[in-house]
Protein backbone atom coordinates (compact mmCIF):
# COMPACT_ATOMS: atom_id res chain seq x y z
CA UNK A 1 0.00 0.00 0.00
CA UNK A 2 2.72 2.35 0.82
CA UNK A 3 5.08 1.14 -2.43
CA UNK A 4 1.90 2.38 -4.01
CA UNK A 5 1.62 5.37 -2.89
CA UNK A 6 5.29 6.23 -3.11
CA UNK A 7 5.07 4.95 -6.85
CA UNK A 8 2.69 7.40 -7.50
CA UNK A 9 3.63 10.24 -6.34
CA UNK A 10 7.69 10.24 -7.57
CA UNK A 11 5.39 9.58 -10.90
CA UNK A 12 3.14 12.90 -10.30
CA UNK A 13 6.29 14.92 -9.37
CA UNK A 14 8.31 13.23 -12.55
CA UNK A 15 5.66 14.45 -14.73
CA UNK A 16 5.46 18.02 -12.81
CA UNK A 17 9.38 18.16 -13.69
CA UNK A 18 8.67 16.92 -17.41
CA UNK A 19 5.71 19.78 -17.74
CA UNK A 20 8.08 22.69 -16.33
CA UNK A 21 11.11 21.33 -18.64
CA UNK A 22 7.95 21.68 -21.84
CA UNK A 23 6.80 25.03 -20.24
CA UNK A 24 10.83 26.24 -20.34
CA UNK A 25 11.24 25.18 -24.03
CA UNK A 26 8.41 27.60 -24.78
CA UNK A 27 10.50 30.79 -23.38
CA UNK A 28 12.76 32.39 -26.25
CA UNK A 29 16.44 32.61 -25.59
CA UNK A 30 17.69 34.31 -28.61
CA UNK A 31 18.03 31.21 -30.73
CA UNK A 32 16.12 29.73 -32.97
CA UNK A 33 13.63 26.76 -31.76
CA UNK A 34 10.10 24.91 -32.54
CA UNK A 35 9.00 25.02 -29.23
CA UNK A 36 9.15 28.75 -29.02
CA UNK A 37 6.24 27.96 -31.63
CA UNK A 38 4.03 24.92 -29.07
CA UNK A 39 1.70 27.67 -27.47
CA UNK A 40 0.90 29.02 -30.73
CA UNK A 41 -2.76 27.76 -31.90
CA UNK A 42 -4.31 28.39 -35.33
CA UNK A 43 -8.37 28.85 -36.00
CA UNK A 44 -8.60 25.94 -38.73
CA UNK A 45 -11.91 25.42 -39.78
CA UNK A 46 -13.33 26.50 -36.41
CA UNK A 47 -10.92 24.84 -34.01
CA UNK A 48 -7.94 25.82 -32.30
CA UNK A 49 -5.33 23.67 -33.54
CA UNK A 50 -1.66 23.65 -32.58
CA UNK A 51 0.51 25.72 -35.33
CA UNK A 52 2.44 22.35 -35.74
CA UNK A 53 -0.88 20.55 -37.07
CA UNK A 54 -1.28 22.48 -39.73
CA UNK A 55 1.90 23.11 -41.10
CA UNK A 56 5.51 22.04 -41.89
CA UNK A 57 7.71 24.03 -39.55
CA UNK A 58 11.77 24.08 -39.88
CA UNK A 59 14.23 25.89 -38.26
CA UNK A 60 17.18 26.30 -41.66
CA UNK A 61 19.11 28.73 -39.61
CA UNK A 62 20.27 29.67 -36.08
CA UNK A 63 18.12 32.54 -36.01
CA UNK A 64 15.42 31.92 -38.72
CA UNK A 65 12.27 29.85 -38.35
CA UNK A 66 10.32 28.81 -41.13
CA UNK A 67 6.30 27.89 -41.32
CA UNK A 68 5.27 26.54 -44.55
CA UNK A 69 1.02 26.00 -44.17
CA UNK A 70 -0.21 22.54 -45.24
CA UNK A 71 -3.32 24.81 -47.08
CA UNK A 72 -1.71 27.60 -48.59
CA UNK A 73 -5.19 29.35 -47.66
CA UNK A 74 -3.92 29.10 -44.05
CA UNK A 75 -1.47 31.84 -44.29
CA UNK A 76 -2.50 35.08 -43.30
CA UNK A 77 -4.32 32.77 -40.75
CA UNK A 78 -0.97 31.95 -39.14
CA UNK A 79 1.01 34.83 -39.47
CA UNK A 80 -2.12 36.37 -37.36
CA UNK A 81 -1.81 33.38 -34.95
CA UNK A 82 2.35 34.47 -34.49
CA UNK A 83 1.24 38.09 -34.36
CA UNK A 84 -1.06 37.83 -31.33
CA UNK A 85 0.87 35.55 -29.34
CA UNK A 86 2.75 37.43 -26.95
CA UNK A 87 5.98 36.17 -28.73
CA UNK A 88 7.31 39.14 -29.95
CA UNK A 89 7.76 37.96 -33.58
CA UNK A 90 7.04 39.49 -37.02
CA UNK A 91 6.89 36.71 -39.60
CA UNK A 92 7.80 38.08 -43.12
CA UNK A 93 5.33 36.71 -45.38
CA UNK A 94 6.47 35.73 -49.31
CA UNK A 95 3.27 34.46 -50.44
CA UNK A 96 3.66 30.64 -49.47
CA UNK A 97 5.92 30.62 -46.42
CA UNK A 98 6.35 32.43 -43.04
CA UNK A 99 9.71 33.54 -42.38
CA UNK A 100 10.33 34.09 -38.29
CA UNK A 101 13.69 35.94 -37.46
CA UNK A 102 14.76 35.72 -33.77
CA UNK A 103 16.10 38.76 -33.03
CA UNK A 104 18.47 39.14 -30.56
CA UNK A 105 17.25 39.41 -27.04
CA UNK A 106 17.60 43.41 -25.08
CA UNK A 107 18.92 43.55 -22.10
CA UNK A 108 15.58 44.20 -20.68
CA UNK A 109 13.48 41.45 -22.54
CA UNK A 110 15.94 38.87 -20.56
CA UNK A 111 15.57 40.33 -17.48
CA UNK A 112 11.58 39.91 -18.04
CA UNK A 113 11.96 36.21 -19.12
CA UNK A 114 14.50 35.86 -16.43
CA UNK A 115 11.10 36.61 -14.51
CA UNK A 116 8.47 34.77 -16.32
CA UNK A 117 10.94 31.46 -15.82
CA UNK A 118 11.10 32.36 -12.02
CA UNK A 119 7.46 32.64 -11.99
CA UNK A 120 7.25 29.05 -14.37
CA UNK A 121 9.80 27.73 -11.54
CA UNK A 122 7.29 28.69 -8.47
CA UNK A 123 4.95 27.18 -9.93
CA UNK A 124 6.49 23.82 -10.68
CA UNK A 125 7.54 23.43 -6.68
CA UNK A 126 4.07 24.45 -5.65
CA UNK A 127 2.58 21.23 -7.65
CA UNK A 128 5.64 19.64 -6.56
CA UNK A 129 4.34 20.36 -2.68
CA UNK A 130 0.64 19.44 -3.60
CA UNK A 131 1.70 16.39 -4.80
CA UNK A 132 3.41 15.85 -1.21
CA UNK A 133 0.23 16.98 0.88
CA UNK A 134 -1.89 14.53 -1.15
CA UNK A 135 0.68 11.90 -0.18
CA UNK A 136 0.96 13.00 3.46
CA UNK A 137 -2.88 12.62 3.98
CA UNK A 138 -3.24 9.63 2.10
CA UNK A 139 -0.29 8.12 4.55
CA UNK A 140 -2.84 10.20 7.76
CA UNK A 141 -5.89 8.58 6.73
CA UNK A 142 -4.20 5.34 6.15
CA UNK A 143 -2.82 5.56 9.28
CA UNK A 144 -6.36 6.56 11.14
CA UNK A 145 -8.28 3.75 9.28
CA UNK A 146 -5.20 1.41 10.79
CA UNK A 147 -4.09 0.33 7.58
CA UNK A 148 -0.12 1.16 8.51
CA UNK A 149 1.80 1.48 12.20
CA UNK A 150 3.01 4.68 13.42
CA UNK A 151 6.30 3.62 12.61
CA UNK A 152 5.40 3.09 9.08
CA UNK A 153 3.62 6.41 8.82
CA UNK A 154 6.29 8.30 10.06
CA UNK A 155 9.29 6.44 7.37
CA UNK A 156 6.85 7.36 4.81
CA UNK A 157 6.43 10.88 5.10
CA UNK A 158 10.14 10.93 5.59
CA UNK A 159 10.58 9.53 2.53
CA UNK A 160 8.04 11.57 0.62
CA UNK A 161 10.00 14.21 2.13
CA UNK A 162 12.46 13.30 0.59
CA UNK A 163 11.31 12.62 -2.72
CA UNK A 164 9.95 16.39 -2.55
CA UNK A 165 12.87 17.95 -1.41
CA UNK A 166 14.97 15.87 -4.61
CA UNK A 167 12.50 16.99 -6.84
CA UNK A 168 12.94 21.12 -5.88
CA UNK A 169 16.43 20.48 -6.16
CA UNK A 170 16.20 19.31 -10.01
CA UNK A 171 13.27 22.19 -10.65
CA UNK A 172 16.53 24.14 -9.25
CA UNK A 173 18.97 22.77 -11.54
CA UNK A 174 16.32 23.04 -14.51
CA UNK A 175 16.01 26.63 -13.82
CA UNK A 176 19.30 28.20 -13.12
CA UNK A 177 20.54 26.07 -16.66
CA UNK A 178 17.20 28.21 -18.65
CA UNK A 179 18.40 31.46 -16.27
CA UNK A 180 22.03 31.56 -17.73
CA UNK A 181 20.52 30.68 -21.16
CA UNK A 182 18.72 33.61 -21.62
CA UNK A 183 21.56 35.90 -19.41
CA UNK A 184 24.19 34.57 -21.90
CA UNK A 185 24.26 37.36 -24.91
Amino acid sequence: MEKELMKDARHRMDKTLEVLRTDLASVRTGRASLAILDGVTVDYYGTKTPLNQVANLAVPEGNLITVQPWEPSLLATIEKAILSSDLDLNPANDGKTLRIHIPPLTEERRKLLVKQVGKMAEDGRTALRQVRRDANDRLKRMLKDKEISEDDEKRALKEVQGLTDEHVKKVDEIVKNKEQDLMTV
